[in-house]
């Protein structure tokens, strides 16, 4: 479970919740946010077809069926990273400001060309890690790039940052075969939005094209509710992290000062 998870069910709550939203998938050449939407055979222009000015963005754009405040503009599987461009990209953001409440970027994996593109803009950044050294590894130094090669960066501001755990099994974190959520505070010192619990109703939701904060009543669906809320400034109790073990990893790993 990962960002392109966390990003379908953050934009439908936002769209749930009244605000007009637009999640942008970045992931060009893979392309999974449709299929976790379950939009996948309503494809028919994509982002880079937009860029190009092969498409308008009202051509391009995907109304979600199940809630009327949420739209998704596809990322392309047939063309290569470098179709993104900067410029074609704020043009597209730009664009889309004039009409939406959020614009949710959804990132690829690792730091190549779609990632940077997709936070290069951002006014706020999620970033989604799971308790494990190596995502956490992988998450700081994503935050290394938001703090530096970010346009709020070079122009003396700074992105708002929020830390979204997920997959997170209190019974596996007492066992000592995760980080716990202290760990990863001490190691990332980014404000929590929300702690997602490892959850089979994550999968099952994914399989069938459902965004699992549809899911009600799971654990997954409330945790991703409570982050919306969280998102759009409310205060709300922390659940699903139980007593933790103490911050073995962290003293190993080392921690933000």
């Amino acid at each position: 479970m990962g960002k392109t998870t966390s990003c379908a069910s953050l934009g439908t709550g936002l769209a749930l919740r009244g605000h007009k939203t637009v999640m942008i998938d970045f992931d060009v050449g893979l392309r999974n946010l449709d299929l976790v939407m379950g939009c996948e055979r309503r494809v028919v222009y994509d982002l880079v077809n937009v860029i190009q000015g092969e498409a308008s963005l009202h051509q391009a754009l995907i109304r979600d069926k199940r809630a009327d405040d949420l739209f998704m503009l596809p990322a392309s599987q047939t063309r290569d990273k470098d179709a993104l461009t900067l410029e074609g990209v704020e043009q597209v953001i730009d664009a889309l400001s004039l009409d939406f409440d959020y614009i949710l970027c959804d990132s690829p994996a690792g730091i190549e060309r779609g990632a940077q593109l997709a936070m290069y803009f951002a006014d706020e950044a999620v970033l989604v890690t799971n308790p494990e050294v190596s995502s956490v590894r992988d998450t700081d130094r994503i935050i290394g790039l938001l703090q530096a090669k970010t346009r709020a960066a070079q122009n003396g501001g700074k992105i708002h940052e929020h830390l979204l755990l997920t997959r997170y099994n209190s019974q596996r974190v007492a066992e000592g075969e995760m980080l716990s959520l202290d760990d990863v505070q001490e190691i990332l010192a980014v404000p929590l939005i929300g702690l997602i619990p490892e959850s089979e109703a994550v999968l099952k939701a994914s399989n069938k094209g459902i965004p699992v904060i549809h899911e009600e009543g799971t654990d997954a669906a409330i945790a991703y509710q409570d982050a919306v809320s969280r998102l759009l400034g409310e205060t709300l109790p922390l659940r699903f992290a139980e007593p933790q073990k103490s911050g073995f990893f962290s003293r190993v790993f080392g921690g933000r000062k």
